[in-house]
C-alpha cells in the first residue's frame, strides 16, 4: 500500500541516498539523476515527492522501505 510512504522533500530523499553511496550524476531542467555505479534513480526537484513517486525512487534505486525509513 502507498500509504506507507511518507511525503518528503527531495533533499531529504538525496540525504539517504548519499549515506547509501548514491552520488550526482547530472540534472535536466528540475529532475536530478544520481547513481551509486549499479543503480541510477532520477529524484523530481519539486516542493516534495509523491508517495508514488518515492516509491519508484527505491524501486530504481534498489533500496527496500524499511531500510530507508532506518536511515531517515
Amino acid at each position: 500500500m502507498a500509504n506507507k510512504y511518507p511525503i518528503l522533500k527531495p533533499n531529504e530523499i538525496i540525504s539517504v541516498l548519499s549515506k547509501k553511496g548514491f552520488k550526482y550524476k547530472s540534472q535536466k531542467g528540475s529532475h536530478a539523476k544520481y547513481t551509486d555505479g549499479h543503480h541510477t534513480t532520477v529524484i523530481p526537484m519539486h516542493d516534495t515527492v509523491a508517495r508514488g513517486t518515492l516509491k519508484s525512487i527505491l524501486i530504481q534505486a534498489g533500496i527496500e522501505l524499511e531500510d530507508f525509513l532506518k536511515i531517515l
